[in-house]
């Protein structure tokens, strides 16, 4: 398998390659040159495999240049149920007729994205100590992948870690979870803007080929294609969950052929991994995007235009992870809708976004969201607070927010007949304040995060300034 980008540069790349590099040369996004599909012998083979060779299985399709057993080992060692909590990994549980809800926030963090980045930081350390090479990783966060990456990176041989956080825009949770760490290789930058700035600052110390080779810049943000990629395996073992349900379950056979996923969204990352699933051949039937007020991508699916926001425009709400008004993974799947068209993606994303804050798609590439499943809906403050004090009151299930946003949108568009796995996004210990705003009462805490807020915190504010990024980059890189 080897990877190009979306912008042009065909220069095939192995899976290691791009491991350690995130952006390509040309600002674009690597994508697998084919999606590997797969056949329904196959399905029913992968069906009875446990969390960790199922992500072999998938993984394996895609990085051919880690020997299989070392791949294979990894995998056991990250998928545990002492990482995770139980032998299912990601449990499924139902909610109610129609509409399960996936447990995907069972990791260290609380968060989903411990599914990707506790085998990235594997990864990682696997492949520096492989080339004698050390790498400084950059990443920006509106929440969680920042506590994610940093606790899977902690006290990792030849890694540092370097993200960039909105100032005073997370949970307070969010931001004890990260600032009280004080390993060594941790270091935590509040940027006085919104998520977009980061991220902005983290594009631009990319773009800079000179900095990014001399300091070993890499990526843990969803630009990297080794963590959407192991994210696309929870949509088989949903799937698989979902499907293998005795009857009496709530799930009729006919419903087995209808189930389709509702995924609160944001940088586009974890959805776009039901896309990739979904073009191997997982028989996903639609892709609900849910978001929240920060609707740009709603706007899309409903109208063509991609409109980004100014930080001015960017809400600050209650599901804060993704108050996001610039989702970077969406130019991968504008390059699938536009048929793998680089030159045309080049230009919508590197001279009519930067210069026009936007763009418009035809009517045959917007009705290509269509082919691929995708619809879309909005939640907002009042809805995701009524969710919750629902599902609490009706299934004794509490919620976080940003999965409330999904289990609203997923209940609004729900067709008769079909199944809607909902991904959890995050425990509802991560965001107390709207919990207590919600159902009148905090959220329980895992022991061993009690008194968070309190320990001593590691944190440099600075202006949304890729030069004074660079400048704190430089002073801590021992090269």
């Amino acid at each position: 398998m080897r990877y190009v980008s979306t912008r042009g540069d065909a220069t095939p790349r192995t899976f290691s390659e791009i491991l350690l590099e995130g952006l390509a040369p040309d600002g674009g996004l690597y994508l697998p040159q084919r999606y590997p599909r797969v056949d329904e012998a196959t399905l029913s083979r992968w069906r009875m495999l446990p969390y960790a060779d199922l992500a072999f299985e998938v993984l394996s399709l895609y990085i051919d240049d880690i020997a299989a057993a070392d791949l294979r080992a990894l995998c056991r060692k990250v998928y545990s149920p002492a990482v995770f909590g139980s032998e299912a990994i990601v449990p499924l549980r139902p909610l109610e007729p129609g509409l399960w809800i996936e447990g995907l926030s069972n990791g260290p963090t609380l968060a989903f994205k411990d599914m990707a980045m506790q085998l990235l930081g594997a990864l990682f350390e696997y492949e520096l100590a492989r080339r004698g090479e050390r790498l400084n990783i950059l990443g920006a966060t509106s929440g969680d992948t920042g506590s994610a990456a940093e606790y899977a990176m902690r006290g990792k041989r030849g890694v540092q870690v370097f993200m960039l956080s909105p100032h005073g825009r997370m949970s307070p949770f969010q931001q004890a979870q990260m600032y009280s760490l004080s390993d060594a290789n941790i270091h935590n930058i509040a940027i006085e803007g919104v998520f977009d700035d980061c991220q902005d600052i983290v594009k631009a110390v990319a773009a800079d080929l000179a900095f990014k080779r001399a300091h070993r810049i890499g990526s843990v943000n969803s630009i990297n294609w080794a963590r959407l990629v192991a994210q696309v395996v929870y949509y088989f073992a949903g799937w698989f969950q979902a499907t293998s349900r005795t009857p009496g379950s709530g799930l009729t056979a006919a419903a087995a052929e209808r189930i389709s996923f509702a995924v609160p969204s944001g940088n586009f990352g974890n959805v776009f991994a039901g896309h990739v699933a979904r073009m191997m051949g997982l028989p996903i039937d639609r892709l609900i995007v849910a978001t929240n007020e920060n609707d740009v991508l709603d706007e899309f699916f409903r109208t063509g235009r991609y409109r980004v926001r100014s930080a001015t425009e960017t809400h600050e709400t209650s599901s804060p992870s993704m108050d996001i008004s610039k989702a970077s993974n969406f130019e991968r799947f504008v390059c699938d809708l536009l048929q793998r068209d680089s030159a045309r993606t080049r230009e919508l994303f590197a001279e009519r976004l930067p210069r026009d804050g936007g763009f418009t798609l035809d009517a045959a590439a917007l009705a290509r969201c269509a082919d691929f499943g995708f619809v879309s809906g909005r939640s907002t403050h009042a809805d995701r607070l009524e969710t919750i004090r629902q599902v609490r009151r009706q299934h004794g299930d509490l919620i976080d927010p940003h999965t409330a946003d999904g289990v609203k949108v997923a209940r609004a568009l729900r067709r008769p007949g079909e199944t809607v796995i909902a991904l959890e996004t995050a425990l509802p210990a991560k965001f107390a304040e709207t919990i207590v705003e919600a159902v009148g009462s905090a959220p329980r805490r895992p022991e061993g995060l009690r008194g968070l807020e309190e320990r001593p915190r590691r944190v440099v504010v600075l202006p949304p300034s890729a030069e004074r990024v660079k400048a704190l980059i430089e002073a801590h890189d021992p090269a």
